[in-house]
């Protein structure tokens, strides 16, 4: 009785994890045909649309950008640091990139 156990316990794993991956589908399935645009194509253009959209990566799965990330690029936007070359540009970005 206690072999039985344990491949069952594995079983009702396995079907729990395909449920929860069931799920995730159904709704960016939901997500792509509430879509405006997918109620108006038809036919090949409406497979092709709804593929992209199921393929796509959710908006909320992006890496948020960090605050490094957020001072290099402010300071490469700075007017300033385009017309600048060579060390005067790194002595720029280094200052920029303290501040």
């Amino acid at each position: 009785m206690k072999m039985l156990r344990v491949p069952l316990l594995v079983m009702g794993f396995l079907m729990c994890a395909q449920g929860f991956a069931a799920t995730a589908q159904q709704s960016k399935m939901t997500t792509c045909n509430a879509d405006p645009q997918a109620k108006t194509l038809k036919g090949d253009e409406r497979k092709a649309f709804m593929s992209n959209c199921l393929k796509a990566t959710p908006a909320a799965a992006a890496k948020p950008v960090t605050a490094q990330q957020q001072k290099m690029k402010d300071c490469n936007a700075d007017p300033q640091a385009k017309t600048l070359k060579g060390d005067e540009r790194k002595a720029f970005m280094s200052t920029c990139l303290k501040k």
